[in-house]
C-alpha cells in the first residue's frame, strides 16, 4: 500500500495551478488536478472542493482567464490560462517559496544552541 497523499500547505494551491498552467498553457480543472498528481508523483491530491474555488478567486483576481470548451470527453468544461499578472504572481511565489525552503532546510542542519553553565 502506498503513502497517503500529503496535504497542501495553506498558501500554496494558487502556485501549483499556475505551475500547471505554465507548463500546461491551457487546462480544465479536472486536467490541472491530474498534473498535479502527476508531477509530484501523487505525493500531493488537491481536492475538487478546494481547487475549483481558487480558480475562481484567481481568475476574479485577473491571475487566470477561461473559456468554455469541449474536453477529450465531449464534455463542456471551463478552460483556463494564466494572464500576464498570473505569471508576475507566479513569479513572486516561487520566489518567495525557494526562500521558505532554503530557511527551513537550514533548521536541518544548524547547530542546537549553546547554553552557558
Amino acid at each position: 500500500m502506498g503513502e497517503r497523499p500529503l496535504r497542501v500547505i495553506k498558501g500554496t494551491l494558487e502556485m501549483l495551478v499556475s505551475k500547471a498552467l505554465v507548463r500546461n498553457p491551457e487546462l480544465h480543472g479536472f486536467e490541472i488536478l491530474e498534473w498535479i498528481e502527476d508531477a509530484t508523483a501523487e505525493a500531493l491530491a488537491i481536492e475538487e472542493g478546494a481547487l475549483y474555488p481558487a480558480l475562481h478567486r484567481m481568475e476574479k483576481r485577473g491571475l487566470l482567464a477561461s473559456s468554455w470548451g469541449i474536453s477529450p470527453k465531449g464534455r463542456r468544461a471551463k478552460y483556463y490560462r494564466l494572464t500576464a499578472a498570473g505569471r508576475a504572481s507566479l513569479s513572486e511565489q516561487e520566489e518567495s517559496w525557494a526562500r521558505y525552503v532554503g530557511a527551513v532546510a537550514r533548521l536541518a542542519t544548524h547547530a542546537p544552541l549553546k547554553r552557558g553553565g
